[in-house]
C-alpha cells in the first residue's frame, strides 16, 4: 500500500507542476497582451498627437488667410468708398456743365440758329477727354469752367450698407 500513496504523490505533485506551468503560462501570456495594449495605447496616442499638431498648423494657415482676406477686403471698401465720392462729384460736375451748356445753348439759340457758339460773343470751345470746357473772355459771360483734378478721400464720405 505504500507504493500506491507515493505513487499518488507523485501523480498529485505532477497535477501540481502542470497546474504551475499553465498558471506561469497564463501569466506570461497575459503580461504580453498588457504589453501589446501598452503599445497599441502609446501608438494611437502618438496619433492622436500628430493630428493635434497637424490641426493647429491648418487652423494657423487658416487664421492667417482669412487676417489677408479680411485686409484685402477693407482696402478694397477703402478704394470704392474714394470712387463712390468721385463719381458722385463727376455726376454733380457733369449736372453743372449740362445746366450751363443748356442755358448758353438756349441763348445761343434765339439769338442764331448755329449749332456752336459765335467767336464775337467771346466764347470758344474746345473739346477735351473728359468734357466740353467753356472759356469765356468775361466781357460777355461770367462763367468760366477751368479742368481740375477731382480730389476726394476715404475720409470724405462714408457710407453706411
Amino acid at each position: 500500500m505504500a507504493s500506491s500513496s507515493g505513487n499518488s504523490m507523485s501523480n498529485s505533485g505532477s497535477e501540481e507542476d502542470l497546474h504551475n506551468q499553465r498558471k506561469r503560462k497564463r501569466m506570461e501570456s497575459n503580461r504580453e497582451s498588457a504589453r501589446r495594449s501598452r503599445m497599441r495605447k502609446q501608438k494611437h496616442l502618438d496619433e492622436l498627437m500628430a493630428q493635434v499638431t497637424q490641426l493647429v498648423k491648418d487652423n494657423n494657415q487658416i487664421l492667417t488667410t482669412i487676417n489677408f482676406t479680411t485686409q484685402h477686403y477693407i482696402n478694397m471698401e477703402a478704394e470704392n468708398s474714394v470712387l463712390r465720392a468721385q463719381m458722385m462729384e463727376l455726376s454733380q460736375r457733369l449736372e453743372s456743365l449740362n445746366e450751363i451748356l443748356n442755358y448758353l445753348n438756349s441763348g445761343t439759340n434765339s439769338n442764331n440758329s448755329n449749332d456752336g457758339f459765335e467767336t464775337s460773343e467771346g466764347f470758344e470751345t474746345t473739346s477735351d477727354e473728359s468734357f466740353t470746357t467753356i472759356i469765356s473772355n468775361h466781357n460777355n459771360n461770367p462763367f468760366v469752367i477751368m479742368n481740375q483734378p477731382i480730389m476726394a478721400s476715404s475720409d470724405m464720405m462714408m457710407f453706411q450698407y
